[in-house]
């Protein structure tokens, strides 16, 4: 009996380009302080993808620029706007639709808070095309705690061990998070380069790719999956009602 592979996909700088998102926040709130618009180049690098915490730099920010705003205020201005910049390309959508069809079960595993992840999820339309999500906030646990991909798998009606485990995969831009989670696992992985090297020396990804379209061709191509498309399970997600928060 062949196994369905389980895709246990990144959200941001994976599914959604939060990058960009950011670099359009930044650049408005530059034009509605009236800064220099050559800020944004100290501002991308402050924000170090998003993994530095928010009042550090939305902090560093107040000081720089010498604004009369609360560091609170500033916070729930971000939080604002940042979701609204928030787009998950077409090529990104398609890839997940022929992964659907190919009999894949997909589910997201994001680190943040759990409301401004899952506004992300369904101001996308992603919610519609996965089959479950788990964010780490609601989780009790982050990446790489190989529990968070457990916890994962199981909202889909699948193992990570034992007899009847699912063929998965981590597909994940962040190396400590996404790829050391799946190395702690015993997951295989993909990842998503975006033109860097690979930065670490004590474990490596056992696939590379360019974007998130040919990371699910690698990893249906390498999977031990080759039979017919098959239903992949029904699963109910529970509404999540929390307010938006910072990520």
């Amino acid at each position: 009996m062949h196994r369905m592979p389980l895709l246990l996909l990144d959200l941001d700088n994976t599914l959604v380009p939060r990058d960009a998102a950011f670099r359009a926040w930044a650049a408005g709130f530059l034009t509605e302080h009236r800064l220099p618009a050559a800020e944004l180049a100290w501002l991308t690098t402050l924000d170090g993808g998003g993994y530095v915490p928010r009042t550090a730099l939305l902090g560093a920010a107040r000081r720089r620029y010498r604004l009369d705003q609360s560091l609170e205020a500033l916070l729930a201005h971000y939080g604002r706007g940042i979701n609204s910049h928030i787009r998950c390309p077409d090529s990104h959508l398609a890839a997940l639709r022929a992964a659907r069809a190919a009999g894949c079960a997909l589910v997201i595993v994001s680190n943040g808070g759990t409301g401004s992840q899952v506004e992300k999820i369904r101001r996308t339309g992603l919610a519609a095309l996965v089959d479950a999500w788990v964010v780490s906030e609601e989780a009790g646990c982050a990446k790489p705690d190989p529990l968070i991909f457990e916890i994962a798998a199981r909202r889909c009606g699948f193992e990570l061990a034992g007899p009847g485990a699912a063929d998965a995969w981590v597909i994940g831009d962040h190396a400590p998070a996404d790829i050391a989670g799946a190395e702690a696992a015993g997951l295989r992985s993909v990842w998503l380069h975006h033109g860097r090297p690979w930065p670490e020396l004590g474990y490596r990804p056992t696939l590379t790719a360019a974007s998130l379209p040919e990371a699910i061709d690698l990893a249906l191509a390498t999977s031990t999956v080759n039979a017919p498309t098959v239903n992949a399970p029904t699963v109910n997600v529970p509404a999540i009602n929390v307010p938006t928060a910072a990520a």
